[in-house]
């Protein structure tokens, strides 16, 4: 990575942009006013949510949007595929007008710069998706000299403009949105399917824009994948900071489906943003009732303004701030996971393993142990392990009253595993002084957990003493827990030390939550996780959380894994949250292939609504199902059409009938 990304990523995240990796602040960006409600510059994050009825259906389409409202949303987003969408955009602002819901609009378009253009002077607020408004998406690949690039930019330029001189003169504000699925062709055969052409996509309109003085934008990078909306976010702000932008930023994980795996996908690409002091409005996409999304949004933004206010109240030398080096091997842009040695099972090419404490419990029978993917059949007394299976258990102090499956690893509080007498698959935790003293120690793995700011301010024996042993021992794993506020950028800026001292020990992330729900839990534990999994950082997970059962500890901490790509452990549905334009029940279906395919372990199914987000956005998956026509469907295999004109009653037979086909299904076990 070149010297001015370096500088610009740092100051993306510090100094003028924001106080340092430590610390929380926001990304300043300039002020847009959204009808009455504005985002940016110092406003709290929005929340924003999209209808899915027919825009046709005034009144449908009224209702929801009031019930969105209700549940918290600031904006509503409307699809207006065609001009009579766009006609019929006037009708349903008269009606919300005259309920007294003053809601900024926005108007969705992809494919139709007139009906852009009529629903500018309607709503407050237009949608453009640069892959789709102007350009052609055939999956094409074609070679541009520089000439023809250019001129096809001219080309750009001269379509657009209109839009934006109507934007300028009603005062309405615009969103040009890069989606990772629907990059249009000329960019796709310039710069590949990357984060570089999602923001190089973007880029092109802002500075159309720019050069018009027209300045009320907002942008997006949204991606299915939450590594690539990660590293392209980066990126546009890295490029805007060069070039002397600071346009706000709405974010969003598209089609990322419903239930646990929808809540912890989005919190994983959107909260991993957040952390970093990116971003102004949220829209969370779940394939279920758009009401549904707010209430989520909602908790990850007043996350961060619970910390804001916290952090007010802490002094300054209560929280590790190191001088911020970014490590030469670090690339925010692309992810390369840390290079570590192994220990055991931990580390180097390993996956990310799963920690999950069972020191609280009361083990009586080994039927207590299903909680954690092992399930006992006591007629063959032996264990069934799930692909959702935990690597260790922590102990601490207790001793079962059964024998643990064989492969199962425990892990005890260092005086109890020195008395132990069978110390098969039994390793010791530490402190840090502990470890230093210790006579006694595992020949094979040795856990040692650290709390970041007692490690610091331990006696200069303690500390050298320990940073001597990591760089000597290899038998040690270090359990990395913190106490900061901004936990999650404490913990990175340490490994980050480590990254800089080529210190290669394997690192398991340890994070302790009290008094929560379960919702807050899934969406804090997967921002604070996989923040750290999307860079690379580490090698597992340990999750304790008050009050919250064990089962959806281990559930949650595989599902980070999973929306990370860490390690998979099910089916991946790419499904979208539905809209204006899907041609059949979104909801339904979705249920009804996951009940039929969610033992295909490691596929991807992409289930969309419509063939504007369809072939693009599921580019990613190895089988998709795609609405084209009242009661039709058409089938993927990835980016090519298999079959068309599926009768919808069929489809998802034939769906299952493609993957046999390629030889991806197996039986479901009994």
């Amino acid at each position: 990575m070149n010297s001015v990304a370096d500088l610009n990523f740092i100051k993306a995240l510090k100094g003028k942009y924001c106080n340092s990796l430590n610390t929380y602040s926001r990304f300043v960006t300039r002020e847009v006013n959204i009808g009455d409600i504005a985002m940016g510059a110092h406003h709290p994050i929005r929340i924003q949510s999209m209808t899915t009825t027919d825009t046709m259906d005034t009144l449908a389409t009224v209702e929801q949007t009031i019930r969105m409202v209700d549940a918290g949303c600031e904006y509503v987003r409307i699809t207006a595929p065609s001009i009579k969408e766009a006609q019929n955009l006037a009708e349903i602002k008269k009606e919300l007008r005259n309920r007294g819901y003053n809601v900024p609009l926005i108007a969705d378009i992809h494919f139709t710069p007139n009906a852009a253009e009529l629903a500018a002077r309607i709503v407050e607020k237009v949608r453009v998706n640069p892959g789709n408004y102007i350009d052609k998406k055939k999956f094409q690949q074609i070679d541009y000299t520089d000439s023809e690039y250019l001129q096809e930019v001219e080309r750009i330029r001269q379509r657009f403009s209109p839009l934006v001189k109507i934007c300028k003169e009603y005062g309405t504000a615009m969103r040009i949105g890069t989606n990772h699925g629907s990059l249009s062709d000329r960019i796709m055969s310039r710069y590949g399917d990357t984060p570089m052409g999602m923001v190089e996509s973007a880029m092109e309109f802002i500075r159309i824009c720019s050069d018009l003085d027209y300045h009320n934008l907002v942008i997006s990078m949204k991606a299915s994948n939450p590594k690539v909306m990660v590293q392209a976010y980066r990126m546009l702000v890295e490029k805007m900071v060069a070039e002397g932008m600071n346009y706000p930023l709405h974010l969003g994980v598209t089609e990322a489906g419903d239930g646990e795996d929808g809540r912890i996908k989005s919190a994983v690409g959107i909260g991993t943003l957040l952390e970093d002091g990116l971003g102004d409005t949220i829209r969370v996409s779940l394939t279920e009732e758009p009401e549904f999304e707010a209430p989520v949004a909602s908790a990850l933004a007043k996350r961060y303004e619970m910390r804001a206010k916290k952090l007010e109240m802490v002094a300054e030398e209560a929280i590790y701030q190191p001088e911020i080096i970014l490590p030469n091997n670090f690339d925010p842009y692309s992810y390369q996971r840390r290079k570590t040695h192994e220990v055991l099972n931990v580390g180097g090419h390993n996956v990310p393993r799963v920690i999950v404490d069972l020191s609280k419990e009361n083990i009586k029978d080994p039927f207590a142990l299903s909680s954690i993917g092992y399930n006992y059949s006591a007629l063959l007394d032996k264990y069934n392990l799930t692909e959702q299976t935990a690597d260790f258990v922590f102990l601490g102090d207790a001793l079962p009253s059964f024998s643990f499956p064989g492969n199962l690893k425990q892990i005890y509080n260092y005086g109890t595993w020195l008395n132990l007498e069978d110390k098969q698959n039994a390793h010791p935790l530490f402190n840090a002084e502990e470890y230093l003293k210790a006579e006694n120690k595992d020949n094979w793995l040795n856990f040692v957990e650290t709390d970041i700011k007692i490690f610091l301010e331990s006696s200069d024996e303690v500390y050298n003493g320990f940073v001597d042993t990591l760089s000597k021992d290899k038998t040690v794993v270090l359990i990395l827990s913190t106490q900061n506020i901004h936990g999650m950028a404490e913990q990175r800026q340490f490994i980050f030390d480590l990254l800089t001292q080529q210190l290669d020990v394997p690192v398991i992330i340890k994070r302790s939550y009290n008094k929560i729900n379960d919702d807050d839990f899934m969406l804090y534990a997967s921002t604070d996780i996989g923040a750290l999994l999307t860079d690379g950082l580490t090698d597992g997970l340990w999750l304790q959380a008050d009050g919250i059962a064990t089962q959806t500890i281990n559930s949650v901490a595989f599902g980070i894994l999973q929306a990370t790509r860490t390690r998979i452990s099910k089916t991946e549905y790419i499904s979208c949250p539905s809209c204006g334009r899907t041609l059949f029940d979104l909801q339904e279906t979705t249920q009804l292939i996951r009940s039929r395919t969610d033992h295909l372990k490691g596929i991807k199914i992409g289930i969309m609504g419509c063939i504007v987000n369809g072939p693009g956005e599921m580019a990613d998956a190895d089988y998709g199902y795609v609405g084209t026509g009242p009661g039709v469907i058409t089938l993927y295999k990835e980016k090519e059409v298999v079959k068309r004109n599926v009768p919808a009653e069929n489809a998802v037979d034939e769906l299952i009938d493609l993957i046999k086909e390629h030889g991806d299904w197996v039986e479901p076990a009994v």
